[in-house]
């Protein structure tokens, strides 16, 4: 005791408590993509704008992927969507999951942040303060390996390994992708999550865009699982998507 009243009067104890580590900011909770970019639309088919404008691919992954999203807009407008992976009940994988358009919920438990996704029960982990394993050691998935650490206030995630088939708004992508999130606190109930998305291969430069979240305290997550044989859509041997007559749906 008298030695520590004595280093608190030299002010070495001031220091120790200077130099105590800050509490990582709690992030966990529900949340919900903001702002709300379907908020007051009726319409039935509905898609994402690609944020950010999109990437500037290489070519020749620049011309098609255009000549896609055009092909895509052109069935959107027409009413007769084409399909995509959601339509088929495939897990988004990542960044799509990251997008919520149903909410996430994650969990900050000691060494692990858990993002859970309403649609499809998808489940994602981020491995805290753990080495990201070499190339050759990660297993393709569609959400890739994700390791991370706090720097202050912000959580740096970065993540490797997601399956080439995985496409984020059909952005084709290399075994050398690497995702990296900045995720931090803007308010008490707001975060802001900046993902950069580095591809040598596919990229003429890194590919950079923001997703807001706003924490719902009242909503509880569902189970959302999704069927082949959806009551109300179906998919043309052409790969478009309808709306079913009501004799279909009888």
């Amino acid at each position: 005791m008298m030695l520590a009243v004595a280093l608190v009067a030299m002010g070495v104890g001031a220091d120790v408590r200077a130099a105590k580590p800050a509490a990582e900011p709690d992030i966990t909770g529900v949340w919900q993509i903001y702002p709300d970019p379907f908020a007051g639309e009726e319409n039935t088919f509905l898609e994402l704008p690609v944020p950010g404008g999109g990437p500037k691919l290489k070519e020749p992954y620049a011309s098609q992927w255009k000549a896609q999203r055009a092909k895509r807009d052109a069935m959107l407008k027409a009413g007769t969507p084409l399909v995509d992976p959601s339509t088929l009940c495939m897990p988004e994988g990542m960044p799509m999951l990251m997008g919520a358009i149903f909410p996430l919920e994650f969990l900050q438990t000691k060494g692990r942040l858990t993002v859970l996704g309403e649609y499809l029960a998808q489940v994602r982990r981020v491995y805290l303060n753990e080495p990201m394993p070499p190339a050759n050691k990660l297993i393709p998935s569609y959400y890739g390996m994700s390791v991370g650490h706090w720097e202050k206030d912000t959580l740096i995630i970065t993540t490797r390994g997601v399956k080439e088939d995985v496409q984020f708004f059909e952005i084709p992508h290399s075994n050398e992708m690497v995702i990296t999130e900045r995720i931090r606190l803007t308010g008490p109930d707001l975060i802001e999550n900046q993902i950069t998305i580095e591809d040598p291969k596919m990229l003429e430069e890194p590919y950079r865009f923001t997703y807001g979240y706003k924490r719902d305290h009242n909503y509880r997550i569902m189970e959302y699982y999704c069927e082949r044989e959806d009551p109300l859509f179906k998919v043309t041997p052409d790969g478009k998507v309808e709306m079913k007559s009501l004799d279909e749906i009888k």
